[in-house]
Formats: C-alpha cells, sequence, structure tokens
C-alpha cells in the first residue's frame, strides 16, 4: 500500500469523523431543550424528519414529485422476469439511427444510463435516449417519452 492510498483512507476517515462529530454536537444540543428529553417525542420527531426527508417513502410521499414516466417504465422492465420478450429501440446520435437491442441484455440501470453487456464490454446507454419499447410477442411499438 503505497502512501497516496494511505494518505486518501486518512482524508476519507477524517472526513466521516468530522460528519459524526458534527451530528453529535447536533443532537447533544439539541437533548437539552425539554421537549426531546422524551425518547418517544424524540424518536417521533426523527421518524417525521425522515419521512419528509423522503428517506424512508421516496416514492410514496406525496410531497416529492413523481417519478418521470420513462424512468419507472423501464424500472419495471429491468425487474420483469420476461424481459427478454421485449426490445429497447434508443436513438444513436454518432450512426444518426435507431437501434434495438434485446431487453434481456441489459444488466442494470445506475446513474440515468442502461448498461448491457456486448462480447466482453459494457455498452452505457443514456436514458434519454430510449425511444421506445418494443414487445416480441404482439409486435407492439410503445413509446417512452
Amino acid at each position: 500500500m503505497d502512501t497516496t492510498n494511505v494518505k486518501q483512507y486518512f482524508w476519507y476517515l477524517f472526513g466521516i469523523m468530522g460528519v459524526v462529530f458534527f451530528w453529535a454536537g447536533v443532537w447533544d444540543g439539541l437533548g437539552n431543550l425539554y421537549i426531546l428529553q422524551n425518547p418517544l417525542i424524540s424518536l417521533l420527531v426523527g421518524v417525521v424528519m425522515l419521512t419528509l426527508s423522503g428517506v424512508i417513502f421516496r416514492d410514496t410521499n406525496p410531497l416529492w414529485g413523481k417519478r418521470d414516466k420513462k424512468s419507472s417504465i423501464l424500472n419495471k422492465l429491468h425487474t420483469n422476469p420476461n424481459k427478454h420478450l421485449f426490445d429497447i429501440i434508443y436513438h444513436d446520435k454518432a450512426q444518426n439511427k435507431e437501434i434495438n437491442f434485446n431487453a434481456g441484455k441489459l444488466t442494470k440501470i445506475e446513474k440515468g444510463h442502461l448498461v448491457i453487456i456486448e462480447d466482453g464490454k459494457e455498452i452505457f446507454i443514456p436514458k434519454s435516449r430510449v425511444i421506445s419499447l418494443l414487445n416480441k410477442t404482439n409486435k407492439k411499438r410503445t413509446d417512452v417519452k
């Protein structure tokens, strides 16, 4: 392990400790408030804060915006056990044409990109370039906008 890795891990650890000490100070300060000294009220306040921040109920909380339709459809397709029955059609800017690939090749969706593996190489396709889905069983094309 060289010194650059040691320095990098030191600064990661230093940053994590800073975050922990910051929140320890915040909660210690809030613990002096009379109403939060009751553990049940403190628990209730914490759950309300997490709920409003969207950490727990991000998809069901009406205060947060809806997911865009395209992401929702692609995520459902990715988890579908019959995804091999669909083709994903996207527009390739380099070739300036529409390209199909089988949804069964879709390995994961990360940071706004579809990841497929072809010939041992990962190919990243931006979700924004996806135009439609083609159902192979009934040859029905569904636009996703």
